[in-house]
């Protein structure tokens, strides 16, 4: 009988969906007759640029995230509004997911990291495993009021899970049962850097390219004009909206990640992110990154971005206002001693891989 692996995806941003995917690949490369399902509503083209096989995709709300604008712009009452509809409509989305996982004969559920995933595999008798550094409890809870009761649901949901794989840069998700601390997931370049260069006319050395990065949600206020300061400069931006600069290379191909060209950059300019993130660091790119204080998940990934890689941390305010007089400085050394585990990826996989084929 076929394996068949249930991926529940958490409906934010591209950045989970970006690391169960890597995952997902993993396991397809060592269990090549893997049935893959994933559940989300994360763009089709994002999960195909990290799973080269086949793949099933159910466009479904699990959980809702947060409702944003861009990366940095969060819609609270929307949200709210959202996860109670999504709470109560949950018996029937349970059911629904529970007939589907019957149906199909899957044998495990991966959740990155929708509470509802948890009651859905209970449900169909199999185990699900959860894989994240954050948990939306932890998120929710931060916010107070109309946000507690539900943030109380999820954890008492999350509880219920039979295994965590915690990611690093994490919040202690003291809540997830049964914790396997793992490295950093996330893809590797898989372009031959001197064809980028050719493609993409990228003809500056590499201590004068500058990736920016900004998530799938990307950033409205991205003050573009600054780099008409820097004209020895080289920027690659994935923001298809971003205007037409002799110095900025956009690129639109949803064949191409921002971790293809990290290899060609000097350092990535980003917002707290953990794929991002993890992605720049498995490659050693120094992260000049935003803040974004009003999400619990930012400061925590900032405080263990200190630790383990070269950063750079900007003040929003002159960032804003074109102040960009970083990009003339060195980034920070790392402030820990100790080397950041990089194989979160292979780990889980390999853990899964083992678990299909008993």
């Amino acid at each position: 009988m076929r394996p068949v692996l249930y991926l529940a995806i958490t409906s934010h941003g591209f950045g989970h969906a970006v690391r169960v995917s890597a995952v997902a690949a993993q396991v397809q490369k060592l269990l090549p007759d893997v049935l893959l399902v994933f559940v989300t509503t994360a763009p089709h083209w994002l999960i195909r640029s990290y799973v080269q096989g086949d793949f099933i995709q159910r466009e479904k709300h699990l959980d809702v995230g947060v409702i944003q604008a861009d990366s940095f712009s969060m819609d609270y009452g929307a949200t709210l509004e959202k996860l109670q509809e999504i709470r109560r409509r949950s018996p029937q989305i349970i059911a629904d997911e529970v007939n589907f996982l019957r149906l199909n004969r899957a044998q495990l559920v991966l959740a990155d990291v929708p509470p509802l995933a948890i009651p859905i595999a209970h449900g169909a008798d199999i185990p699900c495993w959860c894989m994240s550094n954050f948990g939306w409890d932890f998120i929710y809870r931060a916010w107070g009021g109309e946000f507690m009761p539900e943030a109380d649901w999820i954890t008492d949901l999350y509880r219920q899970g039979d295994r965590l794989f915690r990611l690093p840069l994490y919040e202690p998700m003291a809540d997830f049962p049964n914790h396997t601390d793992v490295g950093l997931t996330g893809g590797d370049p898989r372009h031959d850097l001197g064809t980028l260069r050719s493609q993409f006319d990228l003809t500056h050395p590499k201590e004068k390219t500058i990736l920016l990065s900004f998530g799938g949600l990307g950033f409205a206020g991205m003050p573009y004009e600054a780099l008409a300061q820097f004209p020895d400069y080289q920027f690659i931006s994935f923001d298809r909206n971003a205007p037409d600069l002799a110095n900025l290379r956009k690129i639109a191909d949803n064949h191409y990640r921002p971790v293809d060209f990290m290899p060609l950059c000097d350092r990535i300019i980003s917002k707290p992110g953990f794929s991002t993130y993890a992605e720049a660091l498995r490659l050693d790119l120094p992260i000049v990154t935003l803040p974004r204080d009003d999400f619990a998940e930012g400061p925590v990934l900032i405080d263990n971005l200190k630790q383990y890689g070269a950063h750079q941390i900007l003040d929003p305010v002159q960032f804003a206002q074109g102040n960009w007089d970083f990009l003339r400085e060195a980034p920070q050394p790392p402030q820990g001693d100790q080397p950041i585990n990089k194989t979160g990826t292979e780990a889980i996989a390999q853990a899964i891989v083992e678990f299909l084929s008993t």
